[in-house]
């Protein structure tokens, strides 16, 4: 008896403990993404109240260094939009039915071989898919360059180093995060509800796109949320490639992101130059929280409608 009342308490003082650690653990969690807020906060804003919020966010010229300082952010919102989003629309289509032939498709020798590529693919530093893109994609984004634009008197030649070249650089890097969340989810559809679908005459590849895909919706979904935070937080690789000018995002100009206006200028950024760069950080912070929380929405609603 006495041993029976000892392990009883042994095993509630072992679970108060485990209760204890991960209370401790979700309260850490919740107190770094509270204190990053804040401090974004902090240090963000003393820039719209000194510069001015219509000027900051609507302006297009950007001159922190001249003798009348601009520093208008516009067209650098605008490439991170827009690049992000092409990236996006090229990576994810790419990405999805890779994982679907991965999962659905494709003989066990043969996504025994593509698989490990695929995870390889998430290990590359971004450096190196930066050099990569600046060795062989910028010569052919400049041929491809001189072949458009060669009876133009006006516009400015960019080496290769221009949105394109970064898009696709985006495109390529989100692929093996897209690939990975996405097969996982199509593995975890129940078979019944692809007996089903076969046994009603539904064809594979309708039992694909009718049935397995809607049901692994969710982690679908999940996939592309972190592909968006890896294609909006990249710095390094698009750096390198999109040739880090201010100007307006178009395939073949050379522009700056969010996350390359803050490398590239940080180091020796002092004054409102510097505060201006801790405001980037912030519109970054705030576009990441934005997209998480609306696709995040938009999940539980089709889980709703479900």
């Amino acid at each position: 008896m006495n041993s029976i009342v000892a392990n009883r308490a042994s095993k509630s003082t072992v679970e108060r403990a485990a209760g204890l650690i991960f209370t401790v653990c979700g309260l850490v969690a919740v107190l770094a993404v509270v204190s990053i807020t804040l401090y974004m906060i902090l240090k963000g804003t003393p820039a719209l109240a000194n510069v001015g919020i219509g000027e900051l966010l609507f302006g297009t010229v950007w001159k922190p260094d001249a003798a009348d300082p601009s520093y208008g952010i516009l067209f650098v919102i605008l490439t991170s939009i827009v690049g992000t989003a092409l990236g996006i629309l090229r990576g994810v289509p790419i990405g999805l039915m890779t994982a679907v032939f991965l999962a659905e498709v494709a003989p066990p020798r043969l996504a025994g071989i593509v698989k490990p590529a695929v995870e390889l693919l998430a290990g590359i530093p971004s450096v190196i898919y930066g050099l990569l893109g600046l060795m062989i994609l910028n010569p052919l984004m400049y041929k491809l360059e001189l072949l458009i634009f060669k009876n133009s008197s006006t516009h400015q030649y960019t080496g290769g180093s221009n949105l394109l070249s970064a898009v696709l650089v985006l495109a390529v890097m989100i692929l093996p995060t897209v690939i990975n969340i996405s097969e996982s989810a199509l593995r975890a559809v129940p078979g019944h509800l692809r007996s089903a679908s076969l046994a009603l005459g539904a064809s594979s590849i309708q039992t694909i796109f009718h049935v397995t895909i809607p049901a692994a919706k969710s982690g679908i979904i999940s996939a592309i949320v972190l592909g968006v935070g890896r294609a909006i937080g990249e710095a390094m690789a698009i750096t390198l490639v999109s040739g880090s000018s201010v100007n307006f995002p178009l395939p073949f100009n050379s522009v700056r992101f969010l996350t390359t206006a803050i490398v590239s200028e940080m180091s020796y950024a002092s004054g409102t130059h510097r505060q201006v760069l801790f405001t980037i950080g912030l519109i970054l912070f705030v576009f990441i929280m934005v997209i998480n929380v609306s696709l995040t929405k938009i999940l539980k609603r089709g889980e709703v409608s479900e």
